[in-house]
């Protein structure tokens, strides 16, 4: 039975709940945290980590896609962004950095609007993608939902591995004009890679995602309050704890409707903190998308700064550029450790490792039947 509050005579609303108000609970046994598996795959990608980056220029360039698939996770550029649109991307990242000194956040937006309005060439975006290629990671990259029709066949030539179609909401029929449609079981269908789409907030969206073809469904990212403004801008916002829940439980009716295809359910907002990961999966994510987190990261390209692709919309942004945590580490101590941090801002997945052994699960799957309670 869901649970409905009456908001008002005749209007009632689902009551929802985000990662801060559920708590892992402890069972009967614990482990040790060496014996505890953090691997993860999609198709036939393989990871150390569940760890996919949020795929903004803030904290990814082909070198640091390179840094993070060498340390386990798996990196997104955005194929819409700078890199795909200025030969001196590092140029347009100081610009950035120079404006962030004024403390404008208006200017800092009109800056990324600026900087997004020249055209997208190919042949930059694949010069980035070979640079990941060569260093022997999996490539990954981003296009919005508008655009893939017209940017993925580049994408394929320059050796993407897996795509990912990703707006602030993501449905399975995505209408540009009355002419001009993208039906994504027909755009799925057509390729040779694994797709991850997203994102979605429920489960009847998801479900349909899933049904396109998808790999793997992505849960928030325009939905969670923070550096995203939708809840502000558009209205539209769902916690993050019960929007995963609803995709793992699509994932579940569409395991069974299917007779055994699995489709991978990834949570991307609200993530913060190793206990953020730890609940996020818990509640059934089988992996994170990462983006202000990484912020602190020395290979950040952004140095500090974190903003989503919506930043740069030219008429309606719905993300601010905003300072990420207020110190910066290597990337491997941010994911490895060690740390003296007791926030859980660093060794984030040393801490789900730990979170995975003090409840003694050994395995992502295993650790996704792990009790919760809510706070309230």
């Amino acid at each position: 039975m869901r649970d409905l509050v009456e908001i008002g005579m005749g209007r009632t609303a689902r009551r929802a709940y985000d990662l801060d108000d559920v708590e892992i609970v402890p069972s009967r046994r614990t482990r040790s945290s060496a014996i505890v598996s953090t691997a993860w795959q999609i198709d036939a990608y393989r990871f150390d980590l569940p760890l996919v980056t949020h795929p903004t220029d803030a904290i990814v360039s082909p070198e640091s896609a390179v840094a993070i698939g060498k340390l386990g996770g798996l990196s997104v550029l955005n194929a819409e962004g700078l890199w795909a649109r200025h030969t001196n991307a590092a140029e347009a990242m100081r610009r950035i950095a120079d404006t962030a000194k004024d403390e404008d956040p208006a200017a800092l937006i009109r800056l990324l609007q600026e900087l997004h309005a020249a055209p997208v060439q190919p042949e930059l975006i694949a010069e980035a993608l070979r640079t990941v290629r060569d260093a022997g990671v999996t490539v990954a990259a981003r296009v919005s939902p508008q655009r893939a029709a017209e940017l993925t066949p580049h994408l394929i030539a320059a050796g993407v591995e897996i795509l990912v179609v990703q707006g602030t909401i993501v449905s399975a029929e995505h209408v540009a004009r009355d002419d001009d449609t993208l039906n994504l079981k027909d755009f799925i269908g057509s390729l040779d890679v694994p797709v991850i789409a997203g994102g979605v907030a429920d489960y009847r969206t998801a479900m349909h995602l899933m049904r396109t073809g998808a790999a793997g469904v992505i849960v928030g990212h325009g939905f969670t309050p923070g550096i995203t403004s939708t809840d502000r801008v558009l209205g539209i916002g769902v916690p993050m704890a019960t929007a995963i829940i609803d995709a793992a439980a699509a994932r579940r009716d569409y395991l069974d409707e299917t007779g055994g295809r699995y489709v991978h359910v990834l949570a991307d907002g609200g993530i913060t903190t190793s206990g953020d990961i730890a609940k996020a999966i818990a509640c059934g994510a089988d992996a994170v998308m990462l983006g202000a987190s990484l912020a602190a990261a020395s290979e950040a390209p952004a140095h500090g700064l974190y903003w989503t692709a919506a930043a740069a919309h030219p008429s309606l942004p719905r993300s601010r550029v905003a300072a990420g945590p207020d110190f910066e580490t290597s990337l491997n101590t941010l994911l490895y450790g060690p740390s003296s941090d007791a926030e859980g801002l660093v060794n984030l997945f040393g801490g789900l490792r730990r979170a995975m052994a003090k409840t003694g699960y050994s395995d992502l799957k295993e650790f996704q039947r792990v009790g919760l309670s809510v706070r309230r």
